[in-house]
């Protein structure tokens, strides 16, 4: 398999070289350049051993290709359950299970996975991981590369734009983890990311690799719970699986979107957002618009110009094919609340502002009466990441999960303005 960039000036590369590199020379993102049918009739119960036989021919001709197995145990070492709601017509899928209690544990971990393998030669310089976050994802890629040798990992996040809980993950490993508390939004903090890559004292330096979305890496591996419960679904039911994704940087709706490519019983996908309503604002007007980031409930959403926009117009470059295949909510912060207080007193769900999010999407898009298929909503993460909001909508204390609770206290962050002079400064003397 071969990986080709967004833009199409850049060579084709092997897997490898396109989760090291992080972005194409001619600042687009990797994609696979052919997608192969996944025959498989049944989901295994192992959810490692699926994702091995589905990512085959993602690393097939790749130096990490025998090391597949290996990968996916170390990666996904924890459970994706489906669960039914009582008295709710749709089924939950629980990706928060991780050690950092989010979906994003999954691409980072079987990114890190990866990356340890990847054959070195002496005297290479020094790995460094760079990584954007909206609030998960840093805190996944903290926890994933944390204490590994040879690498060095500096998380970017937004000041004052992430819960309590999530600068915890994001500040308290020390050791080669260094976190930067931006003072901007999440998409200063991409666009910093993406400036260092093409700088040229920085590359010098280091070999820069990074550990968002932008990273193919990253999305490969997310297809995997959605290839594993659409198959459980069609096992059990005949049908095929319907989804309602939280959506921010659209990393996960294009994991979903490259299961269904693969030829998975996947139907309807419907993606909710925040007040950040780029993505549902082009499906509508057919004009690709960034705008400044909003702060909203739902912080990992909070993404105002969604890098993996690119790879759904490479993927469907006819944009009614696009409205086709996804559906778009604009979700505002009374009614993630509103939701919050529903799933508790109706369902006994405790929803993150995420989850909630998408249950909402879900309301509304099956309110004329297609919820005669299959639905999925996609939890992301787990509540007691956001205990300031979900408490006292709900009137409960949130148990914490073992992994959070054994989290060591935060830490102090360095404070940077949004500019890559400071950054690589900063960088250069680490």
């Amino acid at each position: 398999m071969r990986y080709v960039s967004t833009r199409g000036g850049a060579a084709p590369v092997s897997f490898s070289a396109a989760l090291m590199q992080g972005i194409a020379p001619d600042g687009g993102l990797y994609v696979p350049a052919q997608w192969p049918r996944f025959d498989a009739r049944a989901a295994p119960d192992a959810l490692p051993v699926f994702a091995a036989a589905l990512l085959e021919t993602f690393v097939a001709d790749d130096p990490l290709a025998d090391q597949l197995a290996a990968i996916t145990a170390d990666a996904f070492s924890f459970p994706a359950p489906l669960n039914s709601i009582d008295g709710h017509p749709a089924q939950v899928l629980e990706l928060f299970h991780g050690p950092t209690a989010a979906f994003k544990d999954f691409g980072a971990r079987f990114l890190a996975a990866c990356q340890a393998r990847v054959p070195r030669a002496e005297g290479e310089r020094p790995l460094h991981i760079l990584v954007a976050t909206s609030g998960d994802t840093g805190g996944a890629v903290a926890s994933a590369f944390h204490g590994r040798p040879g690498v060095q990992v500096s998380v970017l996040y937004p000041k004052g734009m992430v819960s309590p809980a999530q600068e915890r993950q994001l500040t308290c490993w020390g050791g080669n983890v260094h976190a930067f508390a931006v003072h901007g939004a999440f998409d200063d903090c991409q666009r910093l990311v993406k400036e260092a890559f093409v700088d040229s004292a920085l590359s010098a330096k280091f070999a820069l690799s990074s550990a968002n979305s932008i990273n193919v890496a990253r999305l490969l591996p997310q297809m995997t719970y959605f290839a594993a419960t659409s198959l459980a679904i069609w096992n059990e039911h005949g049908a095929p699986a319907s989804f309602v994704i939280p959506s921010g940087n659209l990393g996960h709706a294009t994991a979903c979107l490259w299961a269904r490519k693969l030829g998975l019983p996947i139907d309807q996908i419907v993606l909710a957002h925040n007040a950040n309503r780029t993505m549902p604002d082009y499906l509508t007007s057919g004009e690709w618009r960034p705008r400044a980031t909003i702060p909203t409930l739902a912080s990992a959403m909070d993404v105002g110009d969604p890098s993996n926009g690119e790879r759904l117009r490479h993927l469907y470059p006819n944009l009614a094919e696009l409205r086709c295949a996804v559906t778009a909510y604009v979700v505002d912060d009374e009614a993630i609340r509103a939701r919050i207080r529903t799933g508790w007193e109706q369902h006994a769900q405790i929803w993150c502002p995420h989850t909630a999010a998408a249950a909402e999407a879900f309301a509304r898009h099956t309110q004329d009466g297609a919820v005669a298929r299959r639905w999925v909503i996609v939890a992301t993460a787990h509540p007691a990441k956001f205990p300031e909001i979900v408490e006292p909508i709900i009137g409960q204390t949130i148990p914490v999960p073992p992994a959070l609770a054994a989290l060591p206290p935060a830490g102090s962050p360095t404070e940077i303005e949004p500019r890559l002079a400071t950054l690589r400064q900063s960088l250069l003397l680490s």
